[in-house]
């Protein structure tokens, strides 16, 4: 099964600021639902809170230390990274996304075949940030360009990179 971390990031590395999103990006949430659309994704509590609901078309997999925590019939509620990984070995899934938030990141990048990277070209505040993408560890095997516009605030790039650890 392919481990996938997909996530939107500035220059610095900022991903969040008080558990919202802090561009708009129409372009890159095209590219989320593309990707994503039909597979399992494996979020945190925090990040599944900022969506409000279960992302349309796609089963979630929440992680929270709260055993009270619920979500929505056909949607799954673990308490770690590992028990919702062997989840999805059990379900003997192709491909699962890691969404976020920052600590879910941390802890998925070691085990993660592929990066897929929107690079967002601004500098903003914040107070989430995803972990430095370590370049011996990772090859850039593509990368596409998109340009400010009415509906994407910034410039960015969306880069993929496969695992490169033996």
């Amino acid at each position: 099964m392919k481990i996938i971390i997909i996530v939107a990031k500035a220059l610095n590395n900022v991903i969040g600021k008080d558990n919202q999103l802090i561009w708009r990006l129409s372009a890159d949430l095209q590219l989320f639902k593309s990707h994503t659309t039909g597979h399992h994704i494996i979020m945190g509590r925090k990040t599944y809170e900022s969506v409000g609901k279960p992302v349309p078309n796609r089963t979630s997999i929440v992680i929270t230390n709260n055993h009270d925590f619920k979500v929505p019939e056909g949607h799954l509620v673990v308490h770690s990274l590992e028990e919702a990984i062997q989840f999805c070995i059990g379900k003997k899934l192709d491909k699962v996304f890691i969404i976020g938030g920052a600590e879910i990141y941390r802890q998925a990048l070691p085990i993660a075949d592929e990066l897929m990277v929107t690079e967002v070209n601004a500098m903003p505040e914040g107070d989430v940030f995803f972990p430095e993408i370590d370049q011996s560890e990772w090859k850039m095997v593509s990368t596409t360009s998109y340009l400010k516009d009415e509906k994407n605030e910034y410039d960015f790039d969306f880069v993929v990179y496969k695992n490169v650890r033996p």
